[in-house]
């Protein structure tokens, strides 16, 4: 499968079908989905519980991510971060905190529920160095060099142009500015029904690519991979989910990557 674009799955399709799930992730997080969602998840994928007593709650409930990245992303005190992504807020209240009042955080979602719920939150607790935006994360709305750091959490897999995001993140980073994210790949090339199937898509799977072009898509969008491991705590519920992780060697994955 070409990593860099995908005509097989029709994307007008797969953006209403990623739109309605997480617009339903944020409107019903005890909803039943492919996967865990909440603090239990969270804690499982290793955030530390006191960064989470210090977010606001409706943030976590609403977490659908597939890893923990923060180890690896170092954030540091008045830096400059985005998150790709970034649904009810968890993982920018998070680094809202890290970077303290001298940083600021960005999150950019296209789903109109989430941007509403995180916004709401915002407001609400009073985070004054955090930002959301409607975006696309393969055409963001800001200029280059202007972020320290970018994060994402389970969210390029949903993308049919991977190498297009990477090299949108390369152009927003600073130089020698880092990513850090955890996503979904695969161990084997995913076959054309799994890659046609938008609702698999929606699930964090159909769009999953494997693991070194998955790779590769990172090199050529202008960043170097530092430092990968694999996320053994994150597991899929849907029997349709698990049959395609134990098919194809879908797994969860956090990485570290350089520009360069």
């Amino acid at each position: 499968m070409d990593t860099t674009t995908t005509k097989k799955v029709d994307a007008a399709e797969l953006e209403q079908k990623v739109k309605k799930m997480y617009s339903d992730v944020a409107l019903n997080p005890k909803g039943e989905y492919h996967f865990e969602m909440g603090r239990g998840l969270a804690e499982k994928l290793g955030y530390e519980k006191n960064d989470l007593d210090r977010i606001p709650a409706a943030s976590i409930e609403s977490f659908a991510g597939v890893g923990y990245y923060f180890d690896i992303a170092n954030l540091k005190e008045g830096e400059q971060v985005l998150d790709l992504g970034s649904g009810s807020g968890m993982d920018v209240f998070i680094a809202a905190i890290k970077v303290g009042s001298s940083g600021h955080v960005s999150g950019v979602d296209m789903t109109d529920e989430q941007l509403e719920k995180s916004e709401r939150l915002r407001k609400e607790n009073n985070f004054e160095n955090v930002f959301f935006h409607k975006s696309y994360i393969e055409k963001l709305p800001f200029a280059d060099a202007s972020f320290d750091a970018v994060i994402s959490n389970g969210v390029i897999n949903l993308c049919t142009d991977k190498e297009k995001v990477f090299a949108e993140v390369a152009r927003v980073l600073k130089p020698k500015g880092r990513m850090a994210i955890a996503d979904i790949v695969t161990e084997k090339q995913l076959p054309e029904n799994v890659v046609c199937n938008s609702t698999l898509w929606a699930a964090c799977i159909g769009g999953a690519a494997q693991q070194d072009d998955y790779s590769r898509a990172i090199q050529h969008g202008g960043l170097e991979v530092l430092y990968v491991k694999k996320n053994d705590s994150y597991g899929f519920i849907s029997k349709s989910a698990q049959g395609a992780s134990k098919d194809f060697g879908v797994k969860s994955v956090s990485l570290l990557a350089e520009k360069k």
